[in-house]
C-alpha cells in the first residue's frame, strides 16, 4: 500500500512498524493527516493516535483490508473511522477511499449506508434500556458506562466523569463482560450495538 500511494504526488507517506512488547506502532510520532490501518484492534487502541477533541480526531482514519462484517463496521464508525474498505477492494478503490478521507469526507460500502441509517433511527426512536437490560442482564448503572465504553474512554476517564473512583468503574465493567459473555471492552460495544440494532 506504501508503494502505490508513493506513486501519488499528493501523497506524501511515512510508514510505521510496530514496536515494543505491546507491538503498537508509533504513529503518534509522525503526525499525519490521514492514518490507514488494516486493524480494527489498533483503531481502538486510542493512545496511537493524537488526543481526540470532543467525538472528532485530530487524525483522520482509513481502515483497509476489512471485513464485510457490520458490527465490525458500526464499531469503526464509533472510534472514529472516516473510511472503512472491504478486503476485496481493489488499489484503485482504496487510493480513491484515502482521498477522499484526506479531503474531509466519509467513505463507506453504499450497502453500509442503509445501516448508518437504521442505526441512527433506532438511537433517536427507541428506548433501549428496559430492553436491554432484561437482554443482557446489566444493571442501571452497567447501562450508564456502555456509552462511555463505545466513545473509547479508559477507567480513570469514566471514574472522572462519573464521581466513583477507578477500582469501581473496572469492578463494573468486569461484571459487564461475564456478563455479556466477552472478553473485552470492544467486544462489549459491538455485542450492545447489535442488541440495539436486533442484529
Amino acid at each position: 500500500m506504501a508503494r502505490i500511494l508513493s506513486k501519488k504526488s499528493e501523497f506524501q507517506v511515512t510508514t510505521s512498524q510496530p514496536h515494543g512488547s505491546d507491538g503498537k506502532p508509533d504513529i503518534a510520532l509522525t503526525k499525519p493527516r490521514v492514518v490507514v490501518l488494516d486493524s480494527l484492534h489498533l483503531l481502538g487502541e486510542t493512545s496511537i493516535l493524537e488526543p481526540k477533541q470532543g467525538n472528532h480526531r485530530h487524525v483522520k482514519c482509513v481502515l483497509v483490508a476489512m471485513e464485510d462484517n457490520q458490527q465490525s463496521f458500526l464499531t469503526a464508525i464509533r472510534l472514529g473511522a472516516l473510511g472503512y474498505v472491504l478486503q476485496d477492494a481493489s488499489s484503485a478503490e482504496v487510493v480513491t477511499a484515502i482521498r477522499a478521507v484526506a479531503q474531509g469526507e466519509a467513505v463507506c460500502p453504499s450497502r453500509y449506508v442503509r445501516l448508518l441509517y437504521d442505526y441512527f433511527i433506532s438511537r433517536t426512536t427507541a428506548k433501549p434500556s428496559d430492553r436491554i437490560r432484561a437482554q443482557l442482564g446489566l444493571t442501571r448503572r452497567e447501562q450508564q458506562l456502555i456509552p462511555f465504553i463505545e466513545r473509547g474512554l479508559t477507567n480513570k476517564e469514566i471514574a472522572g466523569q462519573l464521581n466513583l473512583s477507578e477500582q469501581t468503574i473496572k469492578n463494573h465493567i468486569h461484571r459487564i463482560l461475564r456478563k455479556v459473555g466477552v472478553e473485552n471492552r470492544l467486544s462489549v460495544a459491538e455485542a450492545f450495538q447489535a442488541q440495539t440494532l436486533g442484529l
